[in-house]
């Protein structure tokens, strides 16, 4: 049966990066076999600027009906003065809370031909694999109440509440769990149980949590120290499972570690496999339109929603490899770009790409 994917576009690069991963897709399609139909639709800027809503009613419907969604990103500095609500992060934040989306899975890979291109030194991340487990629907990013509220000085202030229950705790450790079993079988639990009670309960959680999967090697680190861990020896590291602000905090940071944030996937999943997947990139309203965007984070996350949500992993391993063999050509965009390479821009790397998969 054909599967039905969403494609979102959004603001800034968000198109540029989205038109060149869904010439992957077409490539796919009429090349290798994948039985794919494609919609499009609006979210972000783009979705206030057409509907006055970050998260347009059609879109909602047409993501929940879908197999799969490809988002480029959200957001950029003229809609800065809106309301909450209506600002363009709302839109993404409130598909993921529909969608049920708990589960982010984002991969920090260090391509081989980039060692040069990280924020350290070669012997330090080549053959970097880690896999970050964030939860992704609750924490301060969703918790109730929050606001902006006047003391009865005059005196403003803004507040946020940190909550997780025992079950979002639960199902986020047993994905996390379960992902470390196909992997190296190394998870490592990051929190802040030392000062932060809902942490505390976190810890206790995903140790109750390690007697269901005796074959995984479960740890603890305060997230302070996991910040220092991923520059200091980020190898250590297999798979790591945190809470939604510290697990967007910390696969940022591991991004440096790749070369660029540029290079970097993602994929949020709800129990049933069905996701949306997205560069883990804002964006980047300064480059947009200027064909400079690095556009394979966004054609990796193709790779990931073929083997996490179509069940196509032969396809996914055909797009990975085409990513590899165009760095292998020593072609770069900006972000990754180094004096023995030679510079190209969004569409000409997305064209690469295409090629590679055709000659594969």
């Amino acid at each position: 049966m054909s599967k039905k994917i969403l494609v979102l576009p959004g603001d800034g690069i968000g198109p540029e990066i989205v038109a060149e991963a869904v010439k992957v897709l077409d490539c796919l399609r009429q090349d290798h076999g994948l039985d794919a139909e494609l919609a499009h639709g609006l979210i972000g800027g783009a979705g206030y600027d057409a509907t006055g809503k970050p998260l347009p009613e059609d879109t909602l419907q047409e993501a929940l009906a879908s197999d799969a969604v490809l988002l480029g990103a959200v957001g950029g500095p003229a809609y800065d003065a809106l309301d909450r609500p209506l600002r363009p992060e709302r839109g993404l934040l409130t598909i993921r809370s529909e969608m049920g989306l708990f589960g982010n899975l984002r991969p920090a890979i260090l391509y081989p031909q980039l060692a040069e291109a990280s924020a350290l030194k070669p012997e330090v991340v080549s053959g970097l694999d880690i896999l970050f487990v964030r939860e992704l629907t609750g924490g301060l990013y969703f918790g109730e109440p929050r606001g902006i509220r006047t003391l009865e000085n005059g005196e403003r202030q803004g507040y946020n509440t940190l909550v997780y229950s025992e079950s979002e705790i639960e199902r986020i450790g047993r994905l996390a769990f379960e992902t470390a079993r196909r992997r190296d079988k190394r998870l490592c639990s990051v929190d802040k149980a030392n000062v932060l009670e809902v942490t505390e309960l976190w810890r206790e959680i995903m140790t109750g949590l390690a007697s269901d999967y005796p074959d995984v090697e479960l740890s603890h680190m305060y997230v302070d120290n996991a910040a220092m861990q991923l520059v200091r020896a980020p190898k250590q590291f297999d798979v790591l499972v945190t809470e939604n602000m510290f697990g967007d905090i910390l696969s940022d940071c591991a991004a440096m570690l790749t070369g660029s944030i540029g290079m970097l996937p993602s994929a949020s999943l709800d129990r049933n496999g069905k996701g949306l997947y997205e560069p883990i990139h804002g964006s980047a309203p300064d480059i947009a339109g200027k064909d400079v965007a690095n556009p394979l984070a966004t054609i990796l996350s193709v790779a990931m929603m073929l083997r996490h949500s179509l069940d196509e992993p032969a396809l996914a391993e055909r797009v990975q490899a085409a990513v590899g063999a165009v760095l292998d050509q020593g072609l770069r965009t900006a972000d990754i770009h180094t004096p023995d390479t030679r510079r190209v821009g969004t569409v000409e790397m997305g064209d690469a790409v295409v090629s590679a998969l055709r000659g594969a």
